[in-house]
């Protein structure tokens, strides 16, 4: 029960209609498996509002973008860290980076473009401009920028601030911290190095717009919510965003199987790596235990 004493009630029919609302804004699916969750998360939004029927809640959402978004933030908040797959990591600074380093400084073309798509509160970019830094070394001839979309906005405000917990740094070593974290109080602020490579925007991948070509794309543990033709609306999207040669990096429980679309996929110590083919009537699967 919240302070002033309120005890919201939200019917199967409400929770239907909040379902259905999610979907057809977001592409979201909350399916049955994840039913209790949704009423649970509901019921805290409501109780923050003050609101004692489902009923009252639908009204507000479908009447207000920013009330909409304050009750999808609450259901899409989820812990996150910086490189929170060190393997995945691990093969994108080892392998992919050098990679298209030697392809773009072949091609004379200095300019690395990275989309992250979804990407919460800033770890995710942070950890790839991080990667990049430390793949690419001081002297760096590539320009890399990364564009980090959401679909929350106070998610990408808390990216913009770039202040953490020392908690979610627990993947990084001291000296990665020290490199590129100010200590502020208690928590740690991401320094400029990699500020200046991460532009932040808003965005709904339901209504996907096109911001030009990428290199690289991540977009992790995302398409779990969606379903099943968003999720081949999206790949196929993103295919055609990838340059030649480009990478896509999905969750472990994403995959591209039976999307009409080629990639040329490498399993790297565990991590697969989706490849947007260089000749494009080319499609392989080989396995690369120790990525050489």
């Amino acid at each position: 029960m919240s302070e002033a004493g309120i005890n919201p009630v939200l019917t199967d029919h409400e929770a239907r209609e909040l379902r259905l609302l999610i979907e057809q804004r977001s592409g979201i699916v909350f399916d049955e498996s994840r039913e209790r969750f949704l009423t649970s998360r509901v019921l805290e939004q409501m109780e923050r509002k003050g609101l004692t029927y489902g009923a009252e809640l639908l009204r507000l959402v479908r009447c207000s973008n920013v009330e909409f978004d304050s009750m999808l933030e609450r259901l899409l908040t989820q812990e996150t860290s910086f490189l929170r797959y060190p393997a995945l990591f691990s093969a994108f600074q080892q392998h992919v980076l050098p990679d298209l380093q030697e392809r773009k400084l072949r091609d004379r073309d200095h300019a690395l473009r990275i989309l992250s798509a979804g990407c919460a509160s800033g770890e995710e970019p942070y950890s790839i401009a991080l990667s990049v830094c430390e793949a690419v070394g001081p002297r760096a001839e590539l320009e890399a920028s990364i564009m980090a979309t959401d679909i929350s906005h106070e998610a990408l405000e808390r990216a913009e601030r770039g202040v953490y917990g020392r908690r979610v740094l627990a993947n990084l070593s001291s000296a990665q911290i020290s490199n590129y974290f100010s200590k502020v109080e208690d928590s740690y602020e991401v320094k400029p190095q990699l500020r200046s490579m991460v532009k932040f925007a808003p965005m709904n991948l339901a209504q996907l717009m096109y911001l030009g070509r990428f290199d690289c794309i991540f977009c992790m543990n995302v398409m779990i919510y969606f379903g099943a033709e968003l999720r081949s609306n999206l790949i196929q999207s993103f295919h055609r965003y990838l340059e030649p040669g480009g990478y896509l990096f999905l969750g472990h429980a994403e995959s591209v199987a039976n999307i009409p679309v080629k990639f040329n996929q490498t399993i790297m110590n565990g991590t697969r790596l989706l490849q947007k083919p260089l000749d494009q009537s080319a499609c392989h699967i080989r396995a690369a235990g120790d990525g050489r």
